[in-house]
C-alpha cells in the first residue's frame, strides 16, 4: 500500500483509509464482533494504516493513551474556533494528541483555527458526485500545507453501481433522509453510474477490470497527492476493491474531464 503526507507537519497514511461508521451505525445494518474484527484485521494486513473512528471508547479498545489525529468533528457555533485550537495545542504539548483536524469546516474557520494550532488534516465530503470542496476548500488546503480526508468517497454507496431507484434501503438507513436518495433522483443519476462503469472496463485494477468504486476513488487521489479517502466497507472483497484503487492509474487528460456532463 503506497502511503500519503496529510498536511505539512508529518502525518503520514496510506493512501486508501478506512472508515470505521459503517460497521455498526448509519447504514441500516451492522455486523457481528467477530466479523468486524476479521475485516479490520484483513486491512492491516493488507497494508492500511489510516482508520476513521469515534475517540473514547475506541482508545479504551485500542489500548492506547493518546490520539494520533483529533478532529473537532463539526464546528460548535457557540465556541470560539481560536479557544478549540488552543485546546488541541495543550493536547499536543501534553503528548496526549499528535495532530489536530478539522471536519466541515469554513474556510474563515480553518484559517483561525490553524493561525492558533496548525491543522494537518481536513475531512469534508468529496467525491465525484459532490464537488464543491473544489470551489474554495482545496485551494485554501492547498495554500496552507493542509491535508483532505474525503469521507463518502463512493457517494454513500452509489457510485459502486450497487443502486438503482429500485433498490430498497432499510427503515433505519440514513440515507432514507437524503434527497440524493429519493428514487426520483437516482434514476436520474443512473446515467451517471453507467459511464462509469463504462470507463472502468477500459482500464485495469490489478490485471482486472477496474470497477466504477475503484474509478471513484482513484479520481480522488489522482487529483492532490495529499488526499487520502476514507471508504468504510462490512465486505471483504469490497475491501479489497477498495484497496485495489490505488494500482488504477488515471492520465491527466482522464482527471480533467469533466464527469457531471460525461
Amino acid at each position: 500500500m503506497k502511503t500519503r503526507k496529510l498536511g505539512s507537519n508529518g502525518l503520514e497514511v496510506s493512501a486508501i483509509g478506512f472508515g470505521c461508521m459503517g460497521l455498526n451505525f448509519s447504514y441500516g445494518h451492522s455486523i457481528g464482533k467477530e466479523d468486524s474484527i476479521s475485516l479490520l484485521r484483513a486491512a492491516v494486513e493488507k497494508g492500511i494504516t489510516f482508520f476513521d473512528t469515534a475517540v473514547e471508547g475506541s482508545l479504551k479498545r485500542l489500548g492506547t493513551d493518546y490520539i494520533d489525529l483529533l478532529y473537532q468533528h463539526r464546528v460548535d457555533p457557540n465556541v470560539p474556533i481560536e479557544d478549540v485550537a488552543g485546546t488541541v495545542k495543550d493536547l499536543i504539548t501534553e503528548g496526549k494528541v499528535k495532530y489536530f483536524g478539522l471536519s466541515e469546516a469554513g474556510a474563515n474557520t480553518i484559517r483561525k483555527a490553524h493561525a492558533v494550532q496548525p491543522i494537518s488534516a481536513l475531512q469534508n465530503e468529496y467525491s465525484l458526485w459532490f464537488r464543491k470542496p473544489e470551489d474554495e476548500i482545496i485551494p485554501l488546503l492547498e495554500e496552507l500545507g493542509i491535508g483532505l480526508v474525503p469521507y463518502s468517497p463512493l457517494g454513500k454507496g452509489f457510485l459502486t453501481g450497487a443502486f438503482d431507484e429500485n433498490t430498497k434501503l432499510e427503515a433505519n438507513d440514513f440515507r432514507q433522509n437524503s434527497p440524493r436518495f429519493s428514487s426520483e433522483a437516482r434514476k436520474a443519476n443512473l446515467a451517471f453510474v453507467q459511464l462509469l462503469k463504462g470507463f472502468a472496463s477500459a482500464k485495469n485494477a490489478t490485471r482486472m477490470p477496474a470497477t466504477p468504486a475503484q474509478i471513484a476513488l482513484s479520481w480522488l487521489l489522482a487529483q492532490k497527492p495529499w488526499i487520502s479517502p476514507i471508504p468504510g466497507t462490512t465486505k471483504l472483497h469490497r475491501l479489497e476493491e477498495n484497496i485495489g484503487a490505488a494500482s488504477v492509474e488515471l492520465t491527466a487528460q482522464e482527471c480533467c474531464r469533466d464527469y457531471r456532463r460525461g
